[in-house]
């Protein structure tokens, strides 16, 4: 009796243990991670993980293609899991693309629901239970993120919109404070800053400066300007510092629909708190 009981302890022991393990089932652009509502594409440091850096592409692209972005890179050798995922709503014109709120917009998917299930099966894959979380995206994805950060703010430590803003009709209002560091290019024509209009004004991208205010009401930055401007060769700053909580900072450079050079290193500085992102 004693012999089958300690052959049964031994049997059983790897099915009790099981559950504490992980085990990574994908990860590198040829093994996306499928979820019941969408597809991301992930990336681990060599090192333990001490946070997770989600991206999302521009409109008509894809996660896997981020996979080898300046982003990327920056983020796995300061040791944050790297996420891409895939926007996309098949039956629409537009089918590689994030559901922005605005006027005349409708979509296949709730993606901000499928941007909580990628981070949490993304957790999953990694073993990550906790740390900083940084939520970038470019054009289309960067006006979602504008989305996420007044919608759920407590979904990410940070965000950082690149090239993309709200769309008409704009929020009057957001949930609550957050960090936010937008940056724009002064010539960009594909979405620029004070937004464009399509089929006769059907469908209005949104003015950044308006979307600044928005945020600068929510963040309680009372005295409307900037604590301070500053220069770093061709980009140029504006910082809400000083408001009653979060932050707002404000890059501009004088390219296009684009992201200018080192914003990557600079952006997660910022997002590490490593000091200023201009002097």
């Amino acid at each position: 009796m004693r012999f089958f009981t300690r052959l049964l302890v031994w049997v059983l022991a790897p099915v009790v243990a099981a559950p504490v393990a992980y085990a990574q089932s994908c990860g590198g652009a040829d093994a996306p991670c499928d979820i019941e509502n969408g597809r991301y594409y992930l990336a681990q440091p060599d090192t333990a993980p001490k946070g997770m850096v989600v991206h999302l592409h521009g409109g008509g692209g894809r996660g896997k293609g981020l996979l080898k972005s300046g982003l990327a890179k920056e983020a796995l050798a300061r040791g944050y899991v790297f996420v891409a995922p895939n926007g996309d709503h098949p039956t629409r014109r537009f089918k590689k693309d994030w559901s922005v709120k605005g006027r005349n917009m409708a979509y296949d998917r709730d993606d901000r629901q499928f941007l909580n299930d990628v981070v949490a099966d993304a957790r999953a894959q990694t073993g990550l239970a906790g740390g900083p979380l940084l939520l970038a995206g470019f054009s289309r994805g960067g006006s979602f993120v504008w989305n996420m950060a007044c919608d759920q703010p407590d979904f990410a430590t940070a965000y950082a919109p690149l090239a993309g803003a709200f769309w008409d009709d704009l929020p009057t209002h957001c949930a609550a404070p957050v960090r936010l560091f937008h940056t724009h290019g002064w010539n960009d024509r594909t979405v620029p800053l004070e937004g464009r209009s399509f089929g006769g004004g059907a469908v209005v991208q949104g003015d950044v400066w308006a979307s600044l205010k928005v945020l600068r009401e929510t963040n309680g930055c009372d005295k409307r300007q900037p604590e301070r401007n500053s220069f770093d060769g061709e980009l140029w700053f504006r910082h809400w510092t000083d408001c009653a909580a979060g932050e707002i900072q404000l890059m501009l450079h004088k390219g296009g629909h684009g992201a200018p050079k080192g914003w990557a290193p600079r952006m997660m500085d910022w997002f590490e708190a490593k000091g200023p992102v201009s002097q």
